[in-house]
C-alpha cells in the first residue's frame, strides 16, 4: 500500500471555462493555466505521482512544452493512470477537497465522481470530493483562485498472501 498526497492552485481569470473533476461549470470566470487548468484532476495526477514515485504533474506535462498547451486535464489523468498500471500500481481511493468560495459545486460532484471513477476504472464508492469555502480568507476566499487538496491510496497488482508468502 502507498499513499499520495497532491495540491494545486489557480488563479480565476474571465474570459476561460472553469473546469473542475473534468466538469464544466458555469461561472464568470474560469482557471487560468497551461492546460485546461482543472485543480481538482491536477491534484489527483500529483497525488498518484507521488504515492507511485514518480514526481509531480510538472515534470511529466511541462508547462514550457507546446504539446500540453489547453490540453484537457482528464488526458493527464489517463496518462497517469497508465503510468501507474504499468508501474504495478492502481488507485484504492481518493479523497479531495476542493477550496473555491464560489461557485456552488453540489449539483456537480456526482458527475466529477463518474468523470473520475470512469477515468481511472474505479468503483464510485472509492472516490470522494468535497467543496468548501475559506471563510473569505485567503486568495480562495477573496475569489482569486480555487485550490485542491487529494489524498490517494495505491495498492500494488501483486499482493503476497500473509499465510504463505506466495502471490495471489
Amino acid at each position: 500500500m502507498r499513499i499520495g498526497f497532491g495540491y494545486d492552485s489557480h488563479r480565476l481569470v474571465e474570459g476561460r471555462m472553469l473546469i473542475l473533476g473534468g466538469v464544466e461549470i458555469p461561472c464568470e470566470k474560469g482557471l487560468l493555466g497551461h492546460s485546461d487548468a482543472d485543480v481538482l484532476l491536477h491534484a489527483i495526477c500529483d497525488a498518484i505521482l507521488g504515492a507511485i514515485g514518480e514526481g509531480d504533474i510538472g515534470k511529466h506535462f511541462p508547462d514550457s512544452d507546446p504539446a500540453f498547451k489547453d490540453i484537457s486535464s482528464r488526458k493527464l489523468l489517463n496518462r497517469v493512470h497508465k503510468l501507474a498500471i504499468r508501474k504495478g500500481y492502481q488507485v484504492n481511493n481518493i479523497d479531495s477537497t476542493l477550496i473555491l468560495e464560489e461557485p456552488k459545486l453540489r449539483e456537480y460532484i456526482d458527475k466529477m465522481i463518474a468523470n473520475i471513477t470512469g477515468l481511472l476504472d474505479m468503483d464510485p464508492g472509492r472516490v470522494n470530493v468535497k467543496a468548501s469555502t475559506n471563510e473569505g480568507m485567503g486568495f480562495a476566499g477573496r475569489r482569486e483562485g480555487i485550490a485542491a487538496f487529494v489524498v490517494v491510496t495505491m495498492k500494488s497488482g501483486e499482493q503476497r498472501s500473509r499465510v504463505k508468502g506466495k502471490k495471489k
